[in-house]
């Protein structure tokens, strides 16, 4: 069931966080996908327990959105929102996210996708501070194990070595504490000095560094520490948000009003890319208001007409289908499903239960000896119909919020079986 190269002969494209060396000689070619499935060349059938890179929210092969990307694409395909030009989708898109955002009079800056929405929202924290003439509060503060993309501020800020190493010197003025304890997060502001600090950069849940959901009473208290300081307390729900923690931005049910949320991915259920950064009324008000000002900061496809059209399609089926709450419904189904393997020899713990996604951590001994063997279990647990994210320690699993408990059901069984495959 695997497939490799393609008809136009050997590739030539580069996949990103891989070993092209391995990859041109085996890819995995997928044809077409529909509702929680996706398929190969040859009619095999998968799982996608990933829902793609935590995006396809809604399912796959979605027929409102790719109609509604079709209209758009016929009445004005693309056009910029640079100085004064503006298109409806952009506007209806940015007027419904404020309204659904939990900070008031939120402002919405559109981009192209996650890195983006992370690299505007750590320009906006420190371009605010110079404003309000504290241009020494430069500093961000962000968690171990966090993933905040790839770009180069994304990569500056995030928290899974791996990732930042190799490059070279990145940006200066940047810390991370770590993921569980609200005393490193005090003990860190007081020895960088709170008056030096732009913002704090936070997953509700972590994701790509290993499924990590929060201590209790953690968020709530970083919250607490950043108002008090005066930090920006920036919540990253690229993954986290519209269903996936069973509110439209993942951080509805700790009652948190970030300073900014960052998103991407649900929004429009990877149809079409498009990301974001909702903004504070007061934070924007700098920038709205007086003498204004611009902020030399944006990328060519931000409030993509089409793209917003695709946003605003995904948006109507999660509210009419009722899917955040669906979410909430099956978060304890897919715990529960992958707890049955936390006796299995080969894994070390068994992560979830908020939200729909969780990972199956392998046991220490599993690692030492093999350090790939996160990608060997999920490419054998493909083998057996069912996608799952190797990262760097575990599997990790996000199915479409359309899932079925019977599909639900699959995941634990084929990876029980890759594990005894590649581990014994």
């Amino acid at each position: 069931m695997h497939t490799s190269a393609t008809e136009s002969g050997p590739t030539r494209l580069w996949h990103p966080f891989a070993n092209m060396a391995e990859v041109k000689q085996r890819q995995f070619l997928v044809d077409r996908a529909e509702g929680a499935w996706i398929y190969d060349r040859e009619g095999g059938r998968y799982l996608d327990a990933t829902a793609a890179l935590w995006y396809c929210n809604v399912g796959h092969g979605r027929a409102e959105i790719a109609d509604a990307v079709a209209a758009q694409l016929r009445r004005l395909d693309a056009y910029f929102v640079f100085n004064d030009f503006t298109n409806e989708p952009a506007e209806r898109l940015a007027h419904r996210l404020s309204e659904l955002a939990p900070m008031p009079d939120a402002r919405i800056f559109l981009t192209s996708g996650g890195g983006d929405s992370i690299d505007t929202a750590v320009k906006l924290a420190r371009r605010y501070w110079i404003r309000q003439g504290s241009p020494e509060r430069v500093h961000i503060l962000s968690r171990r194990h966090s993933y905040h993309g790839t770009h180069g501020l994304g990569t500056s800020i995030g928290g899974i070595d791996p990732n930042r190493e190799g490059y070279g010197p990145l940006i200066e003025g940047t810390s991370r504490v770590a993921h569980d304890d609200i005393d490193d997060l005090r003990t860190t502001i007081d020895r960088i000095g709170a008056d030096k600090i732009a913002a704090f950069f936070c997953e509700p849940v972590i994701g790509a560094g290993g499924v990590r959901p929060p201590q209790p009473g953690y968020l709530e208290a970083a919250a607490e520490i950043c108002a008090e300081h005066g930090i920006l307390f920036v919540a990253d729900a690229v993954i986290c948000g519209f269903g996936r923690l069973g509110g439209w931005f993942g951080v509805e049910r700790w009652n948190l009003t970030p300073d900014m949320i960052t998103f991407a991915k649900g929004v429009t259920s990877g149809y079409v890319p498009l990301g974001g950064v909702a903004v504070a009324g007061w934070l924007a008000e700098p920038f709205w208001e007086g003498d204004g000002g611009s902020l030399p900061h944006g990328q060519t496809y931000s409030g993509h007409p089409t793209a917003a059209a695709s946003a605003l399609a995904n948006l109507d089926i999660l509210e009419r289908e009722n899917l955040l709450a669906r979410a909430d419904a099956l978060e304890r189904p897919l715990y529960d499903a992958l707890r049955t393997l936390h006796e299995h020899p080969a894994v070390g713990d068994v992560r979830g239960g908020v939200g729909l996604l969780g990972a199956v951590e392998l046991a220490p001994e599993v690692l030492g000896a093999d350090t790939t063997a996160p990608a060997r279990v999920a490419r054998a647990a493909r083998e057996r119909g069912v996608i799952v994210r190797p990262l760097a320690t575990a599997l990790a699993v996000s199915p479409p919020l359309t899932v079925t408990e019977d599909e639900i059901a699959l995941i634990p069984k084929a990876v029980a079986e890759a594990l005894d495959a590649v581990v014994g």
